[in-house]
């Protein structure tokens, strides 16, 4: 049993989804205790953007490999390794300017690889990722679950997870954190409780 954790928010103690981090591993910890914990920061250790080395080290064969993608390979495939051996992924994902912070994005890219993650057949595209829980700890300054026109956090998410197979898939969010404390004091009360029941 592995349970890896993702952080992207930038704001450190002030961070809403990293407070919801906490939380969901404290949850799954609690129920798994001697699963093995693997947190991956991307603030803290960030991933470059991707890059032609990057990309060709992340989505082309090894052995066709020419020296300087095959310098980049082994520290690109471990990003992807990391989440495949995962049985539960718990993913901060605030939302910075109607989308997801750039540092999950540079993440994600090394996630959706062909004939790995998923695949393309006469049916369409297929996952290939599925077999884990995947929870997305989401938290938002307004309020956009009936605003979805400037949502691009949670959609980007959800189409990307269901891309790659992920069919157990959910989120846990504190919306109106810009509202003030007494809302982010709800929304945390919220989330807790949905917390408890995953």
């Amino acid at each position: 049993m592995q349970i890896l954790r993702i952080d992207s928010s930038t704001t450190g103690d002030q961070s809403i989804s990293r407070k919801l981090t906490d939380e969901l591993l404290s949850h799954f910890t609690a129920k798994h205790p001697d699963a093995e914990v693997v947190t991956r920061d991307l603030v803290a250790e960030p991933l470059p953007h991707i890059d032609p080395i990057t990309t060709s080290a992340i989505r082309t064969p090894p052995e066709t490999h020419e020296e300087a993608v095959a310098a980049a390979y082994p520290e690109q495939r471990a990003v992807l390794d990391e989440f495949l051996a995962s049985d539960v992924v718990i993913v901060g994902a605030p939302m910075y300017n109607f989308t997801i912070p750039s540092q999950l994005k540079a993440w994600l890219d090394r996630l959706g690889v062909p004939g790995v993650t998923f695949k393309y057949s006469e049916n369409g595209p297929e996952g290939l990722a599925g077999e884990r829980k995947v929870v997305i700890a989401s938290a938002r300054g307004g309020e956009y679950s009936t605003d979805q026109l400037a949502e691009n956090q949670e959609s980007l998410l959800t189409t990307f997870f269901g891309f790659i197979g992920v069919d157990d898939l959910h989120f846990v969010r504190v919306e109106k954190a810009g509202f003030g404390p007494e809302a982010i004091e709800q929304g945390m009360n919220a989330a807790k409780q949905e917390i408890a029941q995953l």
